[in-house]
């Protein structure tokens, strides 16, 4: 939980966003896992709504920039 803090407070600074919402789920995988997500309501943290779609581009984009407020 502590990485898991240091990397939702570098989401926050790089996606626009009112708080970082934290779930910690492992079905779909044999192990725990955290999932951390940019919300603005609370119904962004609805798994089974629409999801957003980047480009690997897009996504290595965002890795930059969480990276570059370590």
């Amino acid at each position: 939980f502590t990485f898991s803090k240091k990397v939702a407070i570098q989401l926050q600074r790089a996606v626009p966003c009112r708080r970082i919402g934290m779930s910690v789920i492992g079905l779909e995988v044999p192990h725990a896992h955290v999932h951390l997500l940019p919300l603005n309501t609370m119904s962004d943290i609805n798994f089974s709504g629409e999801r957003i779609k980047m480009t690997p581009e897009q996504f290595s984009q965002l890795a930059a920039q969480i990276i570059s407020f370590a």
